[in-house]
């Protein structure tokens, strides 16, 4: 499937949404290719697997072009080995909030500590509540992309 990813991220202030959660899954990824203009991702989702390219993001970070297709998890097992430095592990909770879903990444290992929730919209002005638990918006923020935390994980980050 091919399209146009529209997400916000976000910074959280407490843990309350794991009350909310309906779901949550173990997810390890790498990137077997991040230039600024795409990044190339293999993602084993539990008991599927992807491989998805991603182009730049607009100027504000929150639309760029996706595709994105299932494959073998032996697969995606074989190509994590041929992955850059840093594949990221992740606990992903999946928290409705009214038409929408948050995806809040609770990240572990080398990027223990950081949790950022993500909001998929239609369009970029879609309006949603944001829970109490949401904090500082970081949409945009390059450091915060996947792909930059397995190059320069949060652990390594001045405080």
């Amino acid at each position: 499937m091919s399209m146009v990813e529209i997400e916000r991220k976000f910074l959280i202030r407490s843990d309350d949404y794991k009350n909310k959660a309906t779901s949550i899954k173990r997810i390890v990824q790498g990137f077997l290719n991040t230039h600024p203009k795409r990044t190339v991702r293999v993602r084993i989702n539990e008991d599927k697997a992807y491989l998805t390219v991603k182009g730049k993001s607009n100027v504000a970070g929150t639309s760029r072009f996706e595709w994105e297709r299932e494959i073998d998890i032996e697969q995606a097992i074989d190509l994590l080995e041929l992955c850059e430095k840093t594949v990221i592990e992740k606990t992903r909770y999946k928290v409705p909030n009214g038409d929408f879903v948050f995806e809040v990444d609770e990240f572990l290992r080398e990027n223990e500590g950081l949790v950022i929730a993500e909001i998929e919209l239609q369009n970029e002005y879609d309006v949603f509540d944001q829970p109490a638990w949401l904090g500082e918006e970081v949409t945009g923020q390059l450091k915060y992309y996947n792909s930059l935390l397995s190059k320069k994980p949060f652990k390594s980050w001045k405080k």
